[in-house]
């Protein structure tokens, strides 16, 4: 099953490969493709451990924060190399981890590539994070004697279908793996159904819950007269959902500020030329940090990466992209950590605990049809805006805890 697994990923890669090496910037390519062959520069010693921690992206790398400086603290001597698969998620790991771990591009998930990746780093610990299960990687890691271990780990509606299809294999990754840290019984069930072995499945809470974000509200928020609703990490054709909104909200609260923050930077000049269509009076970000002036009844476009969990603190309102169209939704956790009221759209598969939000009053469902209305009860109302900020709030710190659960699991696999 492997070596067919194999023949198929080759077959897709040489589709892809490419197109994925042209997008990425003139001064990344050669070193995109040199990590993704496998050749990585570590000046580890071999004296101390090495943990190799996979973080897809950035929702990924920023779950993986509390966990990392847990591990930091109660091993000081561990070294530490974060592989990502996008651009995004290597700025993030840079600026969050890059004083202290190596930071490169998971590579290709093929033999030789991956023997190449780990001969060089020579970990004995292998933390996949969330959701990305690459196959030959899990296999060499555990013939090597590399403990591989799932951390915040979920299994979607979606992914389960899918893994379903192709349990016998799956079966056989599963098995491969020390520990499989879930966030919740439902996917730890799901595990256990698609073959994972019992005693290593471990329902252990969700890192994410354990949030700290540091610094305070952006200076330039200061700047911002009036109330102001943020649309998070937004995907086509979201935008012109919220704009529309915006626009019949404005009609009775003509200061109101929107902060629009697309979800991937490729889409920000995309974003822009839509704020130029619709006439709409707009300033992107980088451009406000610059300026003085004040801002009032306007779009700002958010065009600088990794600022959305801080700027979430200027917020009477919150909107999470990604949940008006079927894609699962974003992290919620982070307009919670200010306390700030809530607002989902039908769509948040990924996130199933928005459903303890909604039932202790802190996030309320809309669908496009209802978002203007949705927003114009809640501006009306402070009060109603502040108890669900509360709400929110409170249900993040109960659900705290997570971080310590997990680290005992790692530390297990760390005293073999």
């Amino acid at each position: 099953m492997f070596a067919l697994y194999s023949i198929i990923y080759r077959l897709a890669l040489f589709v892809v490969l490419f197109g994925e090496y042209r997008k990425r910037p003139l001064q990344l390519r050669s070193r995109w493709l040199r990590e993704k062959r496998g050749y990585v520069e570590t000046a580890f010693s071999r004296d101390e451990s090495v943990v190799w921690i996979h973080a897809v992206s950035v929702g990924e790398v920023l779950a993986a924060v509390p966990l990392v400086k847990a591990l930091r603290v109660r091993y000081p001597s561990l070294q530490i190399i974060i592989s990502t698969i996008t651009d995004t998620g290597q700025k993030i790991a840079g600026e969050r981890f890059g004083s202290f771990a190596r930071i490169v591009y998971m590579p290709f998930d093929l033999p030789a590539c991956l023997n190449r990746f780990l001969d060089a780093a020579g970990p004995e610990l292998f933390l996949i994070m969330e959701t990305e299960l690459w196959p030959n990687a899990i296999r060499l890691c555990h013939e090597r004697g590399i403990r591989v271990a799932l951390m915040n780990g979920r299994i979607s509606d979606r992914s389960f279908r899918g893994y379903r299809k192709m349990r016998f294999f799956m079966r056989e990754v599963f098995r491969r793996m020390s520990a499989l840290c879930v966030q919740n019984e439902v996917y730890a069930e799901r595990l256990r159904a698609l073959g994972a072995a019992d005693n290593a499945v471990f329902a252990a809470g969700n890192l994410k819950f354990d949030l700290h974000i540091p610094g305070s509200r952006p200076e330039w928020t200061e700047r911002l007269i009036g109330p102001v609703v943020i649309a998070g990490s937004t995907h086509n054709p979201e935008e012109e959902i919220m704009l529309a909104a915006y626009q019949k909200v404005r009609i009775a609260v003509p200061d109101l500020n929107l902060i629009l923050a697309p979800r991937h930077p490729e889409r920000f000049g995309e974003v822009e030329a839509l704020l130029k269509k619709t006439g709409i009076q707009f300033i992107r970000r980088t451009a406000a940090g610059q300026e003085t002036t004040k801002l009032q009844g306007m779009v700002v476009l958010l065009d600088a990466m990794g600022d959305l969990g801080i700027t979430y603190a200027a917020a009477d309102i919150a909107i999470m992209g990604g949940s008006f169209l079927p894609h699962g939704g974003q992290n919620l956790l982070e307009p919670a950590y200010w306390g700030k009221a809530i607002l989902c759209g039908p769509h948040m598969q990924n996130f199933p605990f928005v459903q303890e939000f909604c039932d202790a009053g802190a996030a309320r469902r809309v669908t496009a049809e209802t978002l203007a209305d949705e927003l114009s009860a809640l501006l009306s109302s402070p009060e109603t805006m502040r108890t669900m900020g509360e709400a929110a709030r409170a249900l993040l710190e109960q659900n705290a805890g997570a971080t310590g659960r997990t680290l005992e699991r790692v530390a297990a696999l760390l005293a073999r």
